[in-house]
């Protein structure tokens, strides 16, 4: 497999594990970590840069969110919204910064979106976490090996 595989491969898996889909980004960057063939930092932008546009497209969902909740494919429960929209209401754009936790941070993307966060804040904050999440990963899988 060629070096832009593998990189695309990395970056279809994290831009996905940012959506509703249920993929595992971490594992795929730390077996690509554990290869040891592949610049970390490399795999670090590759893997950030993927699932920050994912939130990004998340972001865009919840634009529309009052539209789309309704429709049987929305990937979000009613319920799970209410909880997103209640954190992000208490806490604000800083929630964001939790935008790399499983479970809350992609109904926090969303409700950013239906709450017209503005893009740059949303892009900033979510690229700090996501990007941190996977910069704490590979230096604790690399002190591993």
């Amino acid at each position: 497999m060629t070096d832009l595989a593998l990189y695309s491969g990395l970056f279809a898996v994290a831009f996905a594990a940012a959506t509703f889909l249920p993929m595992q980004s971490e594992a795929a960057l730390v077996g690509l970590l554990l290869g040891g063939s592949f610049p970390a930092g490399i795999l670090i932008l590759v893997a950030s840069a993927g699932n920050v546009l994912g939130s990004v497209v998340n972001w865009g969902i919840g634009l529309g969110v009052e539209r789309l909740r309704d429709r049987p494919w929305f990937p979000a429960s009613p319920a799970m919204l209410g909880r997103a929209m209640k954190w992000y209401r208490r806490y604000g754009k800083w929630s964001l910064l939790l935008s790399w936790v499983p479970v809350i941070g992609d109904p926090l993307t969303v409700v950013a979106g239906a709450l017209r966060e503005p893009f740059w804040s949303f892009l900033m904050l979510v690229a700090i976490a996501k990007t941190s999440r996977y910069v704490v990963l590979t230096a604790a899988t690399l002190s591993w090996i």
